[in-house]
């Protein structure tokens, strides 16, 4: 171990945070927190790993749970694609592993929703192996110690910063050193402000030597992110709302929503909503008043939703674009996952029935 390796682990030990997922050796446990802290910050991620684990203890439960029970404990977590790939790899585990996450790096690769990030954490941390892991936290680290002009957001970033993550790795304490890195950038080496003063790799680090910390990392401007205007009715027939749900593939895959579509030119937001669900789930609606106005962003874009009473006049229910469909009363909407924009307006629902 140099003396680097030695001083960041030294910091480590005095001041990484107590993670629930650092209290465990267990693989499965380690995979899953690596799986939700993709894109999510560590303060959100905390209760639902604890829900998750609490309700799928291990690959076996997991595997043997319906979707949709996946699904309503990984709602508001956002990026759901990972909730179905755990699914999908817990179910290929249990069949081809008995039951046990393999410990090859390359085959741990093979998973559904496991790639070179993942697949490293979980080798390193679990089972001891000497691969680094590269992270947005160890990428900005990385760019500053040796003042690296390739843009992090690169599409090729990752493989060239795994090199330089290679040589500083702790090859006798990959796993410990690899946490240490990360919490290095969550901490110390934040975006903006880094505590450069507190930090172990001060004196070697390129950039701070040449005053040019604010510098980097390097970052490709992204374009203005487009804002769509969407309108979704809520479909009254016999004290019950219709929701649809969404193909399991795709952005918000598997989950339930209310019918509606994009406000067109030249639409009012009550013909758009009158006009998608006609065509959606071919039924005619009167479009009464507008309950609710929400906004909510994606990663690359937004949207404004108006959210409309609507009154069922005829029509059988035939699906365009869902798969399936429900009428349901207001109080069993909590049994079923929902986007956080249809979340955002839930509580605000009121049936017929209920009206003053």
């Amino acid at each position: 171990m140099n003396t680097l390796q030695k001083e960041l682990l030294n910091w480590y030990q005095k001041h990484h945070r107590p993670l629930p997922w650092r209290k465990t050796s267990d693989p499965y446990r380690i995979w899953v927190s690596e799986v939700m802290l993709q894109q999510t910050q560590v303060k959100t991620v905390i209760p639902y790993y604890q829900r998750f684990i609490s309700a799928f203890p291990g690959p076996e439960k997991l595997a043997e749970a319906e979707m949709q029970a996946v699904l309503k404990r990984w709602e508001g977590l956002g990026y759901y694609a990972r909730a179905r790939n755990l699914h999908r790899a817990a179910q290929e585990i249990t069949h081809r592993y008995d039951g046990a996450l393999p410990q090859d790096h390359e085959t741990l690769k093979t998973l559904p929703g496991i790639g070179d990030y993942i697949a490293a954490a979980v080798s390193s941390i679990a089972f001891g192996q000497p691969h680094a892991a590269v992270d947005g936290n160890v990428k900005r680290v990385l760019a500053r110690f040796n003042m690296i002009d390739l843009p992090v957001n690169d599409p090729k970033a990752a493989k060239h910063f795994k090199p330089f993550a290679d040589d500083l790795l702790d090859e006798k304490r990959p796993g410990v050193f690899n946490q240490a890195m990360m919490e290095l950038g969550a901490l110390v080496c934040t975006p903006a402000n880094p505590k450069c003063t507190e930090c172990p790799l001060a004196r070697t680090c390129r950039a701070f030597k040449a005053n040019a910390v604010n510098a980097y990392p390097r970052k490709i401007k992204k374009g203005r992110i487009p804002e769509h205007h969407v309108a979704v009715g809520i479909i009254w027939k016999n004290s019950r709302a219709l929701i649809t749900q969404r193909k399991q593939e795709g952005l918000l895959g598997g989950l339930w929503e209310f019918p509606g579509g994009k406000v067109m030119d030249g639409e009012t937001p009550s013909e758009a909503s009158i006009r998608e669900i006609k065509e959606e789930v071919n039924l005619v609606v009167e479009a009464k008043e507008r309950i609710a106005r929400v906004r909510h962003a994606y990663t690359h874009f937004k949207i404004v939703l108006d959210v409309f009473q609507c009154h069922y006049q005829s029509g059988r229910v035939k699906l365009k674009g869902p798969v399936d469909f429900r009428w349901v009363r207001l109080h069993e909407l909590e049994k079923f996952p929902f986007p956080g924009a249809n979340r955002k307006f839930i509580p605000l629902i009121k049936a017929p029935t209920e009206e003053a």
